[in-house]
């Protein structure tokens, strides 16, 4: 009786049907979960955000994430399913519980980019207790008290850029640029004691191009960590694509430098650097000096390009509201007439008017810089939001332009651009709901120099000079992680 030899094909060939079957059903099997059998199932969103933070990579290559949420929101409601394992959450209750000051919901997974193999990063880090230990090693250094230290430096600032303006009476300039170079070289001046001269010679050198390029590439990578960490185990053999590795590099090397000579020649003024120097030869072992270097590094990447936009964004503001502009005009003039205004304007003159700051407040509240949302792990025992139970181990966010448009806190006219709302007599809500420089114990540790910033050039250059809009047109911004807006065509 002969052999079947048929059969031995039949096999084959079935083997390889299920083996080419394998990833369909896979692939089957992920999606029936993430849409039914996820915790996050019942949570509405769009269909290809519950599969994938590509989803969130792509929306982010739109340029509009910070408008696109808050539509996205208006149209699912308060917790929106951003990832597979994310929900943006408006939910006022739930967002004083993740971002207070006693939370314990760490940072997210998209924080691993930004910190690298740094030790020290104290944007970047996690773990709370940590993040704990180094903000009380460096939080000494950010105060408005020492920060007033160096108001006359700022002031060496503001007058070069006084200048500057003095030379363009009546032509048409990049307002936006000149306020970056502004920026720079106060991060210069408080963080080494030497301006980078970037406004007298009127050229950043590529150093904003750079900063920027590490921003974009952190955004989206954030939501992709795993192609972060696999690229960084290649880069000895295909080198780095990656601009957000810069931070560690370029940008690193940069304050390793302006530092080593900061030591060689140390300043009779008590800058950031030197405080931190301070705290090294203090506690080495807890503060190492390559510490001090990674603060520096940040001080350039993050102190510089969010203090601009914010700053812009005020501006800007002003001048597309000309009933606004007008009573800061007059609040700056009835003080000049009665000779309780300095030229340039003291942080101690600044912060007594109250026009100005509610100017300033309601600036970075229609505008905050940072247009994504701040991802947080939720920790044991998992949230309940507004009914929705979200286990431990998932990722709950909040976006800062999101919240700053809830008409339960900021009133009914939430979208539109009111600094009279900040003069009301009960403000409280709304100062605990501004989000532009974060909540709680990681709220940014720079926002005072911001604020220092935007308080001294601000009422200064009304002061001084009558700015107005070229042509009206409105500007355009573009969000990466902070949002570079652009007020081209002032006067």
């Amino acid at each position: 009786m002969a052999p079947n030899a048929a059969a031995p094909t039949h096999l084959h060939d079935l083997f390889y049907q299920y083996f080419y079957a394998l990833p369909l059903v896979g692939l089957l099997t992920y999606v029936v979960y993430q849409r039914c059998l996820s915790p996050l199932a019942g949570i509405p969103g769009p269909f290809l955000a519950s599969l994938t933070n590509f989803w969130m990579v792509r929306s982010m290559s739109r340029g509009d994430l910070n408008v696109y949420l808050k539509q996205l929101h208006d149209k699912y409601g308060a917790t929106l399913r951003i990832g597979p394992n994310e929900v943006s959450v408006t939910d006022l209750a739930a967002f004083r519980i993740i971002y207070g000051s006693a939370s314990k919901f760490k940072k997210g997974r998209w924080y691993e980019v930004i910190k690298g193999h740094r030790e020290f990063d104290i944007f970047g880090v996690q773990d709370i207790k940590t993040h704990t230990q180094q903000r009380k090693l460096t939080a000494r250094a950010y105060t408005m008290e020492s920060l007033k230290d160096l108001e006359p430096y700022v002031d060496n600032a503001i007058e070069v850029f006084m200048g500057k303006m003095k030379e363009q009476i009546d032509k048409k300039i990049d307002m936006g640029y000149w306020i970056q170079l502004f920026a720079f070289d106060v991060i210069g001046e408080i963080t080494w004691s030497k301006s980078f001269d970037y406004m007298s010679r009127a050229n950043d050198f590529g150093t904003f191009k750079a900063v920027a390029g590490i921003i974009e590439s952190a955004a989206w990578l954030g939501y992709v960590p795993w192609l972060f960490w696999a690229h960084d185990c290649l880069m000895p053999l295909i080198g780095n694509w990656f601009a957000v590795n810069n931070r560690h590099g370029s940008i690193r090397d940069f304050a390793l430098r302006e530092t080593e000579a900061r030591k060689v020649k140390p300043a009779e003024k008590k800058d950031i650097i030197g405080r931190l120097l301070d705290t090294h030869a203090q506690k080495p072992g807890e503060f190492p000096y390559s510490s001090v270097i990674s603060m520096g590094a940040t001080n350039v990447t993050a102190g510089s390009d969010t203090t601009a936009v914010t700053t812009r964004a005020v501006l800007y503001h002003l001048l597309r509201n000309p009933s606004t502009k007008q009573k800061l005009v007059a609040e700056i003039d009835d003080l000049r007439r009665r000779g309780q205004l300095s030229n340039p304007v003291r942080w101690s003159e600044a912060n007594n008017m109250k026009y100005l700051q509610a100017v300033l407040y309601e600036g970075t509240r229609i505008h905050p810089a940072v247009g994504m949302n701040l991802p947080r792990v939720v920790p044991e025992g998992g949230i309940d939001i507004n009914g929705t139970y979200i286990p431990a181990g998932y990722t709950v966010s909040t976006s800062a332009w999101v919240l700053h448009r809830n008409t339960d806190v900021f009133g009914p006219d939430a979208a539109e651009y009111n600094p009279e709302r900040w003069l009301q007599d009960d403000v409280g809500d709304m100062h605990r709901y501004l989000f532009s420089f974060g909540s709680g114990a990681r709220s940014c540790i720079g926002k005072n120099i911001s604020w220092l910033e935007m308080s001294k050039l601000i009422p200064t250059l009304f002061l001084r000079y009558d700015v107005e809009l070229w042509d009206g047109k409105p500007w355009t911004e573009e969000c990466l992680y902070v949002l570079p807006d652009e007020v081209e065509g002032l006067k």
